[in-house]
């Protein structure tokens, strides 16, 4: 088997004595990575703790990468957005109503600005081994403001029309053209590889890690949930050939009604496209919300996974979401299945 990285998403501790304990228990379950979900108030307001969370990770042997997790809201993810609360004229804007929805245009200096500040944070004080872009996307407007797929699409902002229109000198349609369609992938590819660039050139001396590992997790449209191919990453092929990305990560097939065929398929694309492009391939296990009927069915995904060549597999999320309102059913049972599924891939 393939598979040489094994982990879970983590949030909502932001004491590193607490966390200790947290990542002594997912060395337990065979995980030898954490991904710090860190959300814009985390960073705003526990930041002292944060570098010295990502310490105890890897004092403990974790690899860690830091997630901007719901950040401005162009990132997946639950967490509120102080960018948001704060910047009321710079959100993305529907194209045939004109409405603004909750979620910032990346294309807007004041968003840029914001944005590549935080990733500098970010990077000038965590020992981390990585960055990791969880599923950036346009908003589709709907409530909740999503992934799915409307006949309205963003964004159709002034800083939108006014880049297109000096691009293709006429003024910005209201349907998803040819044109608006590379202009949108377009700048959804830049902003990321201009905080890719800023994360990889940062790299103070006293930090024991080499240059940053850049992920970009994208959304599939395989299933019931993510239903809309026009979220501005949904290229997999474009999103792969990056040069500043390292790890080519695709998300989690969100219905466990899905058979073992779809998360094969799914493998087998990302691992196709991450060695055509010099990547590593990850993918993902569902561990919150719900759990599968036969419990095994987890442990199964991840041999499907190995057996495809997955080199790094994580899972969404730590305990299974206990406690929260993603909380799988039976959360310490999917816990601890997980664990007995990266023992096995890992041949340990």
């Amino acid at each position: 088997m393939a598979v040489k990285e094994t982990g879970v998403s983590y949030y909502g501790i932001s004491y590193p004595e607490h966390a200790a304990r947290d990542f002594t228990e997912m060395r337990a379950h065979h995980c030898t990575a954490v991904l710090l979900a860190l959300s814009e108030f985390d960073v705003f307001f526990w930041f002292p703790n944060i570098p010295k969370i990502v310490e105890e990770a890897r004092n403990q042997g974790l690899d860690v990468y830091l997630d901007t997790w719901g950040v401005g809201k162009f990132f997946g993810g639950e967490p509120p957005s102080l960018f948001l609360q704060e910047n009321i004229q710079n959100r993305q804007i529907t194209a045939l109503t004109g409405e603004p929805v909750a979620a910032a245009c990346f294309n807007t200096p004041a968003f840029q600005e914001y944005f590549l500040e935080l990733v500098e944070k970010l990077a000038r004080s965590c020992d981390a081994q990585g960055i990791f872009w969880d599923e950036p996307h346009f908003a589709m407007p709907i409530y909740p403001v999503g992934y799915q797929s409307t006949a309205d699409w963003t964004c159709r902002c002034s800083v939108c029309q006014k880049l297109f229109e000096q691009e293709y000198g006429y003024t910005m349609p209201k349907v998803l053209t040819d044109q608006v369609k590379r202009f949108r992938r377009r700048k959804a590819r830049q902003i990321l590889q201009s905080a890719s660039q800023l994360a990889k050139s940062i790299r103070p001396e006293w930090l024991l890690r080499p240059e940053w590992l850049v992920t970009q997790c994208s959304l599939p449209a395989e299933n019931n949930y993510y239903l809309s191919y026009e979220r501005g990453y949904d290229d997999w092929e474009q999103v792969a050939a990056f040069p500043e990305y390292d790890i080519f990560s695709t998300s989690i097939v969100t219905s466990y009604d899905a058979p073992l065929a779809t998360h094969q398929r799914l493998a087998e694309k990302t691992v196709a496209l991450a060695r055509k492009y010099k990547k590593i391939p990850q993918r993902w296990i569902m561990s919150y919300l719900e759990s599968p009927v036969d419990i095994d069915f987890i442990r199964q995904i991840a041999r499907t996974y190995a057996d495809s060549g997955v080199e790094s597999i994580f899972s969404w999320t730590y305990r299974a979401g206990f406690g929260t309102i993603l909380s799988a059913p039976e959360p310490i049972n999917a816990w601890r299945t997980l664990g007995e599924a990266y023992k096995e891939v890992l041949g340990q």
